[in-house]
């Protein structure tokens, strides 16, 4: 990189949560600076938000046309290279268009979009212009679930077999949109959120992570979705029987009724000689087993020697020694800094290397939304099975 990368932010007030997560995991590599933003619906709340964060007068906008509109007018030398967008659901599609049209790149918060159709005319914008598109499904970012990734690519454990993958949360036990600000009031609105709470919300994450782990593709489904909580118009527990290429097989959960559950996303994938298990709540941990050794676990930041060495994607995003923990905003960080350093290289003419692209992009947001979609088909069809179109 020859300069640091100038961000916009659409979303993401002082009011809210995960715009605070974005900018911290965008700074820690020093390749973003933060140069403007439309930080919420509300003017007032816009404009005090852009004040406290320090963003020049001018530069504080109350409308994410206005912003996109007057940044591209902007010398090149100064307006922003890029945008995140950090709103609720239904506020993703129309800034993302927007900005990639005007020539700017764009981070966006999963999912994608709210619509098939939308996350697809992005997928056409992008592969029109050349833009590039980050996705943050963080849990791809830590650095053992990259060196699953490179393990089960490289054969360790033989062809793949079955998928484990789940994510309990508990925060939605009770009937939380009720309480203003929780972030539960616009996730339970359909208008806002799309066609499911649990699977848009946490199923996308789930169904992201054994993909990208496995290196296979959902290719049909069977799912069910329950209503638990009285009162709620959109379901809140799921499960999906999943069915791979190359003759995989899986289950995944998600749930937000998990009473008492915090984050605790979970991967197991079994092949023909072994197995890997991964969690969130213990990140630097991936415990391998083998039919026919002790089981082995692999640690963040140690330098194993032959044969097990860990994988260029696993210490590329290792950025602290062994025996600290890294979490969810280093994960996040590598995201921002793998999608600035490729952003870099093309605008510097050169190709990104391998490990500079590995984060979740365009592709993969269109394949989250097919994902809602085919649960919420599979739930209200009489069929067994449904064909995951992707």
């Amino acid at each position: 990189m020859t300069r640091k990368l100038r961000m916009g932010m659409i979303g993401g007030g002082l009011d809210g949560f995960i715009g605070g997560v974005h900018r911290i995991a965008a700074f820690i590599d020093g390749k973003i600076d933060f140069v403007c933003g439309a930080l919420s619906v509300d003017p007032e709340k816009a404009t005090e938000s852009g004040k406290a964060l320090f963003l020049q007068p001018d530069r504080i906008y109350t409308d994410y046309v206005d912003m996109i509109q007057k940044e591209a007018q902007l010398p090149e030398g100064v307006r922003m290279d890029f945008v995140s967008i950090v709103t609720p659901n239904f506020l993703h599609f129309g800034p993302a268009k927007l900005a990639l049209e005007s020539g700017f790149d764009v981070v966006v918060d999963k999912p994608m979009t709210i619509s098939v159709a939308e996350a697809k005319e992005l997928q056409d914008i992008i592969q029109r212009t050349g833009r590039t598109l980050a996705l943050t499904h963080t849990y791809s970012g830590y650095p053992m679930v990259k060196q699953a990734k490179a393990m089960v690519k490289e054969g360790h454990f033989g062809k793949i077999r079955k998928i484990v993958v789940e994510y309990p949360q508990g925060w939605l036990a009770r009937l939380t949109e009720k309480e203003l600000s929780s972030g539960a009031e616009w996730r339970s609105d359909p208008t806002k959120s799309g066609k499911s709470l649990v699977m848009g919300d946490i199923g996308t994450h789930a169904a992201h992570l054994a993909e990208y782990v496995s290196g296979l593709r959902i290719t049909d489904l069977c799912a069910d979705l329950t209503t638990f909580v009285e009162g709620r118009s959109m379901d809140d527990d799921g499960s999906v029987l999943l069915r791979f290429t190359e003759g995989a097989k899986g289950v995944l959960m998600a749930s937000q009724i998990s009473a008492g559950e915090e984050n605790a996303v979970r991967i197991r994938i079994y092949g023909e000689k072994g197995g890997l298990e991964w969690a969130n709540e213990d990140p630097n941990n991936l415990i391998i087993k083998m039919l026919d050794q002790p089981r082995q676990i692999y640690r963040t930041g140690n330098a194993y020697a032959a044969p097990y060495t860990l994988s260029s994607f696993a210490t590329y995003n290792t950025r602290i020694p062994s025996g600290h923990p890294e979490g969810l905003l280093e994960a996040f960080a590598n995201i921002y800094r793998n999608f600035a350093e490729t952003v870099s290289a093309k605008r510097e003419g050169q190709t990104p290397t391998d490990e500079q692209l590995d984060f979740p992009n365009v592709h993969d947001g269109v394949r989250g939304m097919q994902f809602i979609d085919t649960v919420v088909q599979s739930h209200a069809s009489n069929e067994k099975w449904t064909k995951f179109e992707g």
